[in-house]
């Protein structure tokens, strides 16, 4: 058989474009990923300007795609999106109408569109950070399922450190009852750690355990990297944000937030290192 043929061989007449379609999507991935941090970096800037939050969500979500597209082929890479949008978008409709189970809260008339209730970059948001964290944690926990989702589930929870009191300072949502963390209550960290796992469960069985079945490629395993480099960019701009950049500065959540998401950071990139 010609290599021509093979996964990962080069086919007859060159690739489109000079490049393999994992290539392709990585690329896609990294200028998205650089475009976010210019955003986030404007955001610093100029934090009452909500184009600006909106357009670091939906970078976040097209990085994490086009990565994911790249490590599981872009169909299971769509569906997995989509099923993390619709977990997350669906947690927050409920949550919104019944306090559970985040706690009792609502959100402001200053993000949209809005439909049912709950802004369509929140529902991105778990798609895309749901994907990054997922990514990481088959770095930390390969073996097996139940670890890998709850080291999934614990990664994306450790995000909300920082998001709640961002948001919060924003005026894009209020709590009924401010809570001890920065005026976030408690439940609802337990709340982001149950729908975590379900997104998490939802994102191995479409992606984790899929992939087992594809052949090994560059392009994959660049694909999987850039998800734990955007987990990883996400972590360091929002530690420098709260300790330096956003006014005033709070170095406890900077700490907090970063040393949540920096420790499944360094054990990701640790494993990635040793082998």
């Amino acid at each position: 058989m010609s290599r021509a043929w093979l996964p990962g061989g080069r086919p007859p007449g060159g690739w489109p474009c000079g490049l393999p379609d994992g290539s392709r999507l990585n690329a896609a991935g990294v200028v998205a990923l650089a475009a976010m941090v210019a955003a986030q970096i404007a955001t610093g800037l100029r934090p009452q300007d909500l184009r600006l939050t909106t357009a670091v969500v939906v970078l976040l979500a097209v990085s994490a795609l086009a990565f994911a597209a790249a490590a599981y082929t872009p169909r299971r890479a769509a569906a997995a999106f989509a099923a993390a949008v619709a977990a997350g978008y669906v947690a927050e409709w409920i949550g919104t109408r019944t306090g559970l189970p985040f706690g009792d809260y609502r959100y402001t008339d200053a993000l949209w569109p809005r439909p049912g209730g709950v802004p369509l970059i929140v529902a991105l948001a778990w798609g895309g950070m749901g994907l990054a964290a997922h990514a990481l944690a088959r770095r930390v926990a390969p073996r097996g399922r139940p670890a890998p989702i709850l080291a999934g589930a614990l990664a994306l929870t450790a995000w909300d450190l920082f998001l709640d009191p961002q948001m919060l300072r924003l005026g894009l949502w209020v709590w009924a009852e401010p809570g001890p963390y920065r005026g976030v209550p408690l439940t609802n960290f337990a709340g982001w750690l149950l729908v975590s796992v379900l997104v998490m469960a939802v994102l191995d069985r479409l992606t984790g355990r899929a992939a087992a079945d594809l052949p090994a490629s560059g392009g994959r395993a660049a694909g999987t990297t850039g998800l734990v480099v955007l987990y990883t960019v996400m972590a360091v701009m929002e530690t420098v944000g709260f300790a330096v950049v956003f006014r005033p500065p709070d170095p406890f959540v900077a700490a907090a937030g970063g040393l949540a998401m920096g420790a499944f950071a360094l054990l990701a990139w640790g494993r990635a290192w040793r082998r």
